[in-house]
C-alpha cells in the first residue's frame, strides 16, 4: 500500500461514506462549501478554488466538512425528511380494517386469550408443533433445503451469511431473503410450515401479509430457536445513517438473536389514569 493510499485510510470515515453516506450530511456540507467558496473568490479567486476543493475532499473521505453534521443533522432536520433518505425504508402499512393478523391468529387457533393476564398466548397445541418444527430445521443444510424448498427454488446454491444486524440468505450471488438474525429465519421458516394447515386462505394472501403473519408470531417466540435461551424484549434506540429511532426488540438474551424490532409508540397521554377515571 502507498504513503498516499495509508493516509487517506486514516482520515476516511466509513462509518460515514460509501453505503453509510447521510445524504442529507452531503447536501447540507455541499451547501456550505459553495456558499462559503463563493463568498472567499471577492477576496481571492485561487483562494476561493483551493477551498472548494479541499471542502469536496472532506465530504468525500469523511462524509462532511462541518464536524459534528450527523448528529446536528438528527437534530435539527425533520424526521419526515431524515426517513426519505433512511437506508432501512419502513414497511408499507396495511389497513387494519383490511387485515387484521391479530384476528387471523386467533380465528386460526393459533393464539388464544391467556389465562393469567389481559393478553394473547400461543396456544399449546400450536405452540409445541412449532417448537418441533423449529428444532427439526435447526441443522444448516436442513435449513438451506428448506427454504430453498418454500422459495421454489430449482438446482441453486443457498448460502447464509451475517452482515451487520442482518442475517442473509444468496442463491448463486443473487440475495434471496433477508432476516433480523438466523433465529428470526428459523422461527418464520417453520411457522411457515405450521400456518397452511391452520390458516383459512394461506395460499391467497400475498407476501406482505403472510409476512405479517410470521413476524406477528415471532413475539410471542419464549426460547430461543438459535441458542435455547430465554427471549426478552426491550426498547432501544438505533442509530441509522441519517436518525435515531426507539424500537422495541424481541431478542434472544444468550446469544443476541433478533427476533424482531418493531418502532416504539409512546403511550397516549389520554390513555392515562385521568381517562380512565372519566371513562
Amino acid at each position: 500500500m502507498s504513503v498516499t493510499s495509508k493516509a487517506l485510510d486514516r482520515v476516511r470515515q466509513p462509518e460515514y461514506t460509501g453505503e453509510n453516506r447521510c445524504i442529507p450530511c452531503t447536501a447540507t456540507n455541499l451547501a456550505i462549501t459553495a456558499v462559503v467558496a463563493a463568498g472567499l473568490a471577492f477576496v481571492s479567486v485561487p483562494v476561493a478554488v483551493g477551498f472548494a476543493a479541499l471542502g469536496v475532499a472532506s465530504i468525500w473521505l469523511r462524509g462532511y466538512l462541518v464536524p459534528k453534521t450527523p448528529e446536528l443533522t438528527k437534530r435539527y432536520f425533520p424526521d419526515w425528511l431524515l426517513a426519505k433518505f433512511d437506508k432501512q425504508p419502513d414497511p408499507e402499512p396495511v389497513a387494519p380494517e383490511e387485515f387484521d393478523p391479530e384476528t387471523v391468529l386467533l380465528g386460526a387457533g393459533v393464539v388464544e386469550p391467556c389465562e393469567e393476564s389481559d393478553d394473547l398466548c400461543l396456544t399449546d397445541a400450536f405452540e409445541t408443533d412449532w417448537r418441533e418444527r423449529m428444532e427439526r430445521l435447526a441443522d444448516e443444510e436442513t435449513l438451506r433445503v428448506e427454504l430453498a424448498d418454500q422459495l421454489d427454488l430449482d438446482g441453486g446454491e443457498v448460502v447464509f451469511e451475517s452482515y451487520g444486524e442482518a442475517y442473509i440468505a444468496t442463491e448463486n450471488g443473487t440475495q434471496i431473503g433477508q432476516w433480523e438474525s438466523r433465529a428470526a429465519l428459523l422461527a418464520d421458516l417453520a411457522a411457515a410450515k405450521e400456518l397452511p394447515e391452520r390458516v383459512d386462505g394461506w395460499e391467497a394472501l400475498d407476501p406482505q401479509r403472510r409476512s405479517q403473519l410470521l413476524g406477528g408470531l415471532r413475539v410471542f417466540v419464549e426460547i430461543c430457536p438459535a441458542c435455547g435461551g430465554p427471549v426478552t424484549a426491550d426498547t432501544e434506540v438505533v442509530e441509522s445513517c441519517c436518525r435515531s429511532t426507539t424500537v422495541v426488540g424481541v431478542a434472544c438474551e444468550d446469544c443476541g438473536d433478533r427476533l424482531l424490532e418493531v418502532p416504539y409508540e409512546e403511550p397516549d397521554a389520554a390513555a392515562g389514569p385521568d381517562a380512565e377515571a372519566g371513562a
